[in-house]
């Protein structure tokens, strides 16, 4: 098999670290985002179907190698470099080459993924990898065999092998549709499993779904619903719940989860009060809080800012 997008991509931008969505991982830093073309799910809500579903390689922009990115990165002052936009593990080869040449240059790696990927290709692709944020796209095999075209069992071997078998810093994303995913059961079980499997301390975030792709006959996700979702989470003991793609600052916002004191503001991706100190506890009650928050916050804000690798 040849990976035809190697040092190929559909596009690099610098995006606030908490657009991953990351909320633990260097909060307010600058990442440089980028993917390539293809997805090895056939989500029917996709929110990026555009570049996931591409099979028109023309989209794909000049050769872009590793070292070419990572310096890229250097120079922007970003403090990580992204795969997005469409799985990562579908160009697993070109984005461990990346990986590499970012940790030359002291830069950190992220990957935003469904977690869809076997058990023989997991350990080396997230050897290279510093943070990810993990799709758990529903919590039922029937979803994600209905939604999804694929399986819900590999993705739950992943976050398990996350937790305990590497030093990756993960976060968990769930998309809430409408009468898909949006049972109170459902919601109950996966935040359970998550306690349960993974530990309190690993950030979930609920995000709003928009009709898109071939998903079109239902209404945007009700913030009252993510608010449940999130409450839900919290009366089984996780720490570190939050809502996304709609404008809610309180419910996006850090809290110490021993004096509920606040850590970390959040306006949309701009950062307000910040109440960590360098080792990452709460500097009211002294209060470890997990995640990897490096010596300072970052300054990037909400921009979004396109460039070109050269």
């Amino acid at each position: 098999m040849v990976l035809t997008t190697y040092g190929r991509s559909s596009g690099f931008c610098i995006d606030p670290i908490e657009k991953k969505p990351l909320n633990h991982f260097l909060p307010g830093h600058a990442v440089l985002s980028f993917g390539t073309a293809g997805c090895n799910l056939g989500c029917k809500f996709c929110q990026n179907w555009d570049i996931s579903k591409a099979r028109d390689m023309d989209r794909l922009t000049s050769l872009a190698l590793p070292e070419q990115i990572a310096a890229s990165a250097q120079a922007s002052g970003c403090a990580a470099v992204a795969f997005t936009y469409n799985d990562p593990v579908i160009f697993a080869e070109y984005a461990i080459d990346v990986a590499h040449a970012c940790h030359d240059l002291g830069i950190k790696t992220v990957a935003v993924t469904a977690g869809y990927v076997t058990e023989s290709a997991r350990a080396e692709f997230f050897s290279a990898i510093d943070a990810a944020n993990v799709d758990l796209k529903g919590f039922t095999e029937s979803f994600y065999k209905k939604m999804a075209y694929g399986s819900l069992q590999p993705v739950l071997e992943t976050l398990k092998f996350l937790r305990h078998d590497t030093d990756v810093w993960f976060e968990i994303t769930n998309l809430v549709i409408p009468d898909a995913n949006d049972d109170e059961a459902e919601i109950a079980a996966m935040c359970e499993w998550i306690g349960s499997e993974l530990g309190a301390d690993v950030p979930l975030h609920f995000t709003a779904f928009h009709p898109d792709y071939r998903l079109r006959d239902r209404p945007a996700t009700p913030t009252r619903t993510l608010l449940r979702c999130r409450q839900q989470a919290m009366d089984v003991g996780l720490h570190h719940v939050y809502v996304g793609n709609v404008h809610h600052p309180s419910a996006s916002s850090t809290y110490c989860h021993h004096c509920g004191h606040c850590l970390i503001e959040r306006d949309w991706y701009v950062l307000g009060a910040y109440e960590l100190d360098t080792e990452g506890r709460c500097n009211q009650c002294g209060t470890l809080c997990a995640g990897r928050f490096g010596s300072e916050k970052g300054t990037w804000g909400a921009r979004r800012l396109p460039i070109t690798i050269h």
